[in-house]
């Protein structure tokens, strides 16, 4: 599958192995390491899928979502810490796609991602 993904990531670390993984999965991916560079290049990028952590500075992710979610019907999976059913609700109701709790396995990331991309493609492909 290919496509532009941007992940948004507070943790360099995390931002460059899950970047490292969709690079091998085919797709391009771009990275911001804050709420407010997040959403700039989102709108610069028109990016297929966003990777979205929800701890940010300057933008937290829960608005960001909103955010996009208002501004596009981008697909967004939340990649975070964050493990309480009431953080999970909060982050699918702000418009998340799909809510993947860290520790993680990149391998399940990057099939969650081709999963919402195929259902997406497919819906826009029947319009």
């Amino acid at each position: 599958m290919s496509g532009t993904v941007l992940i948004v990531e507070d943790d360099r670390r995390i931002a460059n192995w899950v970047k490292v993984y969709f690079e091998r999965a085919g797709f391009s991916a771009e990275m911001a390491h804050d709420g407010e560079s997040g959403l700039a290049l989102a709108r610069d990028l028109a990016p297929d899928l966003v990777i979205l952590d929800l701890m940010l500075p300057r933008l937290d992710g829960v608005e960001l979502c909103r955010i996009l979610r208002r501004e596009s019907d981008v697909p967004i999976i939340m990649l975070t810490a964050r493990e309480a059913p009431a953080e999970r609700i909060t982050g699918l109701d702000s418009g998340a796609d799909d809510y993947i709790i860290k520790p993680f396995d990149p391998e399940e990331v990057i099939a969650r991602a081709e999963a919402v991309l195929r259902r997406v493609r497919a819906r826009f492909s029947r319009c």
